[in-house]
């Protein structure tokens, strides 16, 4: 599976137009003040990479630029928990599973939610 690397700092930035968009840079950093404490230049530092890398796209809007996602969330999501599965737990959920059970990471919900997953995927649904 081919798709673009991004950083910690760029995902939050995606994040951002993930859930709306397309945004202004202004936008994007109106909307990220909220929860970083990160300046101006910074942000747009991180549109400028993700602009390059592919990860987004920048449409002119009269003097600005609206921003919009082109990677895909889930498209993401998927590639970086492959990669963290194979690099932790050599590509196998069971021990990613035995590792946050053994730090009584897993609640009363949890464990519920994975049973009713494995009872679907025994019924081979």
């Amino acid at each position: 599976m081919n798709t673009i690397a991004i950083s910690e700092a760029e995902s939050i930035v995606m994040e951002t137009l993930w859930k709306e968009h397309p945004l202004s840079a202004d936008d994007v950093i109106a909307a990220l003040q909220r929860q970083q404490d990160w300046q101006e230049a910074t942000v747009k530092t991180l549109l400028n990479r993700l602009l390059k890398k592919g990860a987004i796209r920048a449409e002119k809007d009269g003097r600005r630029f609206l921003y919009s996602p082109v990677l895909k969330r889930e498209q993401w999501v998927l590639s970086e928990s492959k990669g963290f599965l194979d690099r932790m737990f050599d590509g196998r959920i069971a021990p990613l599973v035995a590792h946050f059970s053994q730090q009584k990471k897993l609640s009363r919900q949890d464990i519920a939610e994975l049973k009713r997953l494995i009872e679907e995927l025994g019924d081979g649904k």
